[in-house]
């Protein structure tokens, strides 16, 4: 007999690819052991299983419900796909949620699958409880089956975001704009919502695909090159992307540039603070702009930098005090909404905050620019060999340079990976992903031709060439 697959959670959650290790055996299993882990310190609690628009993603959060339920468990299905901040805060809303289980492999490529744990706030499973059910894992699948409840979770979520943002306003803008979901579980339900509010609404790949047409389900470029081709064609005034669980944002303004997270986290947070007269802590990765913290200062609001994975940025909401969260991948959350990111909450924001200040996309970039002065980023995702990652895992402790790309290093970060401190703010990051067989290089500078030469730098630094 062939021994069991290893099971190990990653920055958020387990992922592994259909059919290879995430097989209706593994899924049993895992399901099995959060079963036990919940069902012991809540007994008869409420668990929430959603699923996103994966091949037999469905399916699989059927097993996951028939195996969570023979604890005891009260298990309840959504009826349809949905994104996964929906699914967050509809178990941070029901007062008898222990917990939720969402199926999706978040941005990953299409053949990867995945179960992600949340708390009863809504909020991402802190690593002692994801490292308790790895320990209550069995080598083999359970018999136990249970019953489940059906339930329409998506109609309560959908209403409360139109009641988020100022629908006047917004239907007096008479704005045009394209939305992309990727394939993904955003699919129909941001384009709706935004209808709802007047909004003059253009979909592209609103249709079920687990294969995502071919395409990356991460709201970056070069995914989002139609989604820029459909603006600048409509001649709209924006385009909004959301990755395979619609937690992640990207976006294109009027002029088909791509406006990334970093800056998209920045509009956020003024937007709350000046627009809505909200404040609180502004919380980032160590892989996210130094814009944020610029925009902090600018705002005199304090800033926090966390290791990268949202469950870091999930910690400082439970601290209190949180404006917003976010992450250089595009995932940004509002805590008073959910303690977890919302691609559709963040691309709601944005079109409130173009219709409140009558200004383009573009525009609000520039006039953010005003506050903070402008700067270039770029990621380059390494897919080496298991020698290689594991050589540069053994340098990270003790590698240090005095010059990278020939700017002086004034300091070295080490709580996640290793980040390089350069002149003017400058930047470089390398560490390896939690959740893909890869090392990210990030880089960030006051101009394009420094970025590229960090990411080169970068480079032959993981692969042991400097």
């Amino acid at each position: 007999m062939s021994a069991p697959v290893q099971i190990k959670f990653g920055t958020d959650g387990w992922r592994a690819v259909i059919g290879d290790d995430f097989t209706y055996e593994s899924l049993r299993r895992v399901a099995d052991a959060t079963g036990r882990v919940f069902a012991k310190d809540h007994p008869g609690g409420r668990i929430l299983v959603g699923y996103d628009t994966r091949f037999e993603a469905g399916s699989f959060a059927e097993a996951a419900a028939e195996v969570l339920s023979s604890h005891g468990l009260e298990v309840i299905l959504s009826d349809s796909y949905m994104p996964t901040p929906a699914l967050c805060w509809s178990v941070a809303r029901d007062e008898r949620a222990v917990s939720g289980v969402m199926l999706t492999a978040s941005h990953n490529p299409a053949r990867y699958l995945g179960f992600k744990i949340r708390m009863a706030d809504g909020g991402a499973s802190p690593v002692a409880l994801t490292d308790e059910v790895e320990a209550a894992l069995l080598d083999e699948p359970p018999a136990g089956r249970g019953s489940y409840k059906v339930v329409d979770l998506m109609t309560p979520y959908f209403e409360t975001l139109t009641g988020m943002v100022d629908a006047e306003a917004i239907r007096a803008a008479d704005l045009r704009v394209v939305v992309d979901s990727l394939y993904g579980a955003g699919q129909n339900y941001l384009a709706d919502v935004m209808r709802e509010l007047g909004v003059d609404v253009h979909e592209i790949h609103e249709q079920r695909n687990p294969c995502f047409g071919g395409l990356h389900p991460e709201p970056i470029p070069p995914h989002t090159d139609s989604l820029r081709d459909n603006v600048l064609a409509g001649q709209r005034n924006a385009g909004f992307v959301t990755d395979g669980d619609a937690d992640r944002i990207g976006a294109i303004d009027e002029h088909g540039n791509f406006v990334n997270p970093h800056r998209i986290i920045c509009l956020v947070a003024r937007h709350l603070a000046e627009d809505k007269g909200l404040t609180g802590r502004i919380v980032k990765t160590v892989s996210t702009s130094v814009l944020v913290d610029r925009l902090g200062t600018a705002l005199g609001l304090p800033v926090t930098t966390t290791p990268v994975g949202f469950k870091w940025i999930y910690e400082e909401m439970l601290a209190g005090d949180v404006l917003v969260g976010g992450e250089e991948s595009g995932g940004i959350g509002f805590p008073p909404h959910v303690r977890e990111r919302d691609g559709l909450l963040m691309s709601l924001f944005l079109v409130e905050m173009m219709a409140q200040r009558g200004q383009t996309l573009a525009e609000l970039v520039e006039s953010l620019f005003e506050l903070t002065g402008p700067m270039e980023y770029l990621r380059y995702d390494m897919a080496i060999d298991a020698e290689t990652k594991a050589f540069f895992l053994a340098r990270v402790p003790e590698y240090a340079p005095v010059e990278v790309a020939g700017l002086h290093v004034h300091d070295i970060v080490r709580d996640d990976g290793l980040k390089f401190l350069l002149p003017d703010d400058a930047w470089l990051l390398l560490r390896s992903s939690g959740t893909e067989p890869l090392v990210r290089v990030y880089a960030e500078a006051s101009s394009a031709g420094v970025v590229d030469d960090l990411l080169a730098a970068g480079k032959a630094i993981v692969l042991g060439e400097a």
